[in-house]
């Protein structure tokens, strides 16, 4: 993959390259690579939560992660942020799947 791919929810901006995720607002910006990077989605829960988990490492041994909670409200808005984290989980399962060092 060559083209970025964003998202804006509230302030923040998300940005995937194919390899970074990166995550532009908040405190600072904070970098995810996807050789090295967990990505969870769950829900939506009765209210419409979405739990979204971004950490360095893998499952069984995360290291420092990002976790939030978008509304339904702010998933709705956004509809890119489903398709940009479909592609990073697309790409996360590609380097962790069979002949991955």
């Amino acid at each position: 993959m060559h083209d970025e791919i964003t998202a804006t929810v509230g302030s923040d901006l998300y940005s995937f390259d194919g390899r970074i995720l990166e995550i532009f607002g908040g405190e600072y910006p904070r970098r995810f690579h996807v050789r090295h990077m967990h990505l969870s989605v769950t829900g939506p829960d009765r209210k419409g939560r979405r739990t979204v988990m971004i950490a360095h490492g893998r499952p069984e041994a995360p290291g420092g992660s990002l976790t939030w909670h978008p509304t339904a409200k702010e998933w709705e808005q956004s509809p890119d942020l489903a398709a940009l984290l479909e592609t990073v989980r697309s790409a996360v399962a590609a380097i962790s799947g069979p002949g991955a060092v």
